[in-house]
This record gives structure tokens, C-alpha cells and sequence, in this order.
């Protein structure tokens, strides 16, 4: 027996005391129309990061459950739910990861990033405690892996390259759909993208890089199964190597071609539109939506336009 597993098998280890799923837990259900709201509540404010969380919280990944009970069967899972319960406390600890791990280590580089965006762990954790609001915390197997899937997200930002502007969050919802398979990932950068592609003049090819960074997520290791310590103690690029993260081309073309339109990526979509006319209108399924931005009718040409356009080709033939 591995020392993992002999660690996993022992009496009063975390494994054999904290439940697999917490008798208050009630299964996760889809409400499209409550995830179309929370999509543009985001729309408005990137910032508001509680929008997220309510979005994925009608569209959830149903098949989590039994995801987690299957890796959580594995040594390596077993071994990874002992030896890091929390991943805040030692993503935040930047003291403890700038004194153990070397100059040049990904745990540099990751504190380096965080404290140039002014980003914390636990930032993220109130924003979610916040959403959360009265609800209990229930202690169990199924939400400690949902908070590694939450706790990684800014570490999948540095390792990817991809941004935190708006199409950044959106290509990352896509790089991510391999390891957590919710509709509302493809849907949050599909839709995203369509947004931005009928609202922004621009050259930028946004919905190719959806399209791209969906693609290249396809290779990447589940990150939220890894253990965190010893991706920090690897270089960027090996751990880079290690998760098969690949470059995401499209999305960089974007930022390459805003940069030359005098377009602020950050301040894309932070507007004040309105957006009842979309929550009114029928509401297309998860499998409708994920297809790609076709299935969205802002994107459709006002009836006159058409006409117009069509007339215009007649007097010309």
C-alpha cells in the first residue's frame, strides 16, 4: 500500500471523518432563465464577480458528484484531499512561498502576479461567502473539490496567459469546459463574445478566439486535481509542460489588434445597457447555446435592414 493511501486509510484522517456529501446538500438543478439574468448582471460590471456565481449556480456541472467520488477513489486524490484542505492558505501565504520555494519557481511568479493585480485567495472566498449569504457552508468531499475549482482560477489566468479583461474571463469559461463540463462555461463565452462582436467596433477575431481557447483547454490536465504545491515548487514553463497548457493565439491576435484600434480591453461591455429585452425573449437550452453565438438574435439584422439590403442589391443588379 502506498504511503498516499495509507495516509487516506487512517483513523481520524480528513478522508475517513469529513463526509462525501453533506445530508443538507441538495442536488444541483438547471434555471436557464435565472443564468441568462446573472449573464448580464456580469455584462454590466466584470467586477461584480457574485454574478458569476449565481450564473454557474442555475447552469452547475451535474455530473460533479460523481466525478469527485471517482478521483477522490485514486491515490493521487486521496493524497491531494489530505495534504491541501485549503488552498487559500497557502496560495495567500506569500511570505512562506517566497521563503520555501526557489527564485524563478512558479510560487514566485504567482505571487508576483497577484500582487500586481491586487488579487487575493481570500478575496475570492468573501466574494463567494457574500454570494452565499445565509446559506450554510456544508462540509463535505463534493465542496472542497468546488472550492479547488474556485481557488485556481486567478493560478489558470498567470499559467494560460489569458487576461482578466472581459474576453479573458470569457475565453477562460471555454479553456476550462474540458475540466468542469457546465454548460455555462461555453455559454458564458459564446454568448460573451457575441455580445462583444454585435456591440464593439472591431477587427478583433473574438468569437474565434472562444472558438481556440475551447480547443486548446482540450489538452490541458484538470488543475483542481493537481497538487498546487508541487506545481509551485516547478518554473512556469514546466508546469506549463506538466498541465499541457498550450498558447492561446487568437486571444492574444485580439489584444494585439485593440491595442492597435485604441481599444481598452477592460472596458469592454462595462456599459449600462438594458437588458430586459434579452431576459424576455425565449430562453435557448444549454446544448442550443453552447453550440456558438448563431443561436443569438442580437446578432440578427433588424427585419428592416434586411429589406433594405435586399432592395438595394435589386436596383444594383
Amino acid at each position: 500500500m502506498t504511503e498516499a493511501a495509507t495516509v487516506a486509510r487512517t483513523p481520524g484522517s480528513r478522508l475517513s471523518t469529513i463526509p462525501f456529501s453533506h445530508p443538507d446538500r441538495v442536488p444541483a438543478k438547471r434555471n436557464i432563465r435565472r443564468a441568462w439574468h446573472h449573464f448580464w448582471e456580469f455584462k454590466k460590471d466584470k467586477e461584480k464577480t457574485s454574478e458569476v456565481f449565481r450564473f454557474f449556480e442555475h447552469l452547475p456541472w451535474l455530473g460533479m458528484p460523481e466525478h469527485v467520488r471517482e478521483y477522490l477513489s485514486t491515490e493521487r486524490g486521496q493524497y491531494v484531499f489530505e495534504t491541501e484542505p485549503f488552498l487559500p492558505d497557502i496560495l495567500d501565504d506569500h511570505d512562506m512561498l517566497r521563503r520555501e520555494y526557489p527564485t524563478g519557481s512558479l510560487a514566485h511568479d504567482y505571487c508576483d502576479y497577484m500582487e500586481r493585480e491586487g488579487l487575493s485567495a481570500a478575496g475570492l472566498v468573501q466574494e463567494y461567502d457574500d454570494f452565499r449569504g445565509d446559506r450554510p457552508r456544508l462540509d463535505d468531499q463534493i465542496e472542497w473539490y468546488a472550492d479547488r475549482l474556485r481557488d485556481t482560477h486567478d493560478l489558470l489566468h498567470l499559467l494560460t496567459t489569458i487576461g482578466r479583461d472581459t474576453l479573458g474571463e470569457q475565453a477562460l469559461g471555454a479553456y476550462v469546459f474540458q475540466q468542469r463540463p457546465s454548460h455555462g462555461h461555453l455559454i458564458l463565452g459564446y454568448a460573451g463574445a457575441a455580445v462583444i462582436k454585435a456591440n464593439v467596433k472591431t477587427k478583433a477575431p473574438v468569437l474565434r478566439a472562444i472558438h481556440d481557447a475551447k480547443r486548446s483547454g482540450k489538452s490541458c490536465r484538470p488543475i483542481a486535481e493537481e497538487s498546487i504545491r508541487e506545481l509551485l515548487a516547478m518554473t512556469i514553463d514546466e508546469a506549463r509542460s506538466h498541465l499541457g497548457i498550450g498558447p492561446v493565439e487568437w486571444y492574444q491576435k485580439c489584444q494585439d489588434i485593440w491595442e492597435e484600434e485604441g481599444i481598452d480591453p477592460l472596458k469592454i461591455l462595462a456599459d449600462d445597457a438594458k437588458t430586459s429585452v434579452y431576459r424576455e425573449d425565449p430562453v435557448p437550452s444549454p446544448e442550443e447555446l453552447s453550440k456558438g453565438p448563431s443561436v443569438f438574435a442580437m446578432q440578427e439584422k433588424p427585419a428592416q435592414e434586411k429589406s433594405a439590403e435586399g432592395q438595394d442589391r435589386h436596383e444594383r443588379a
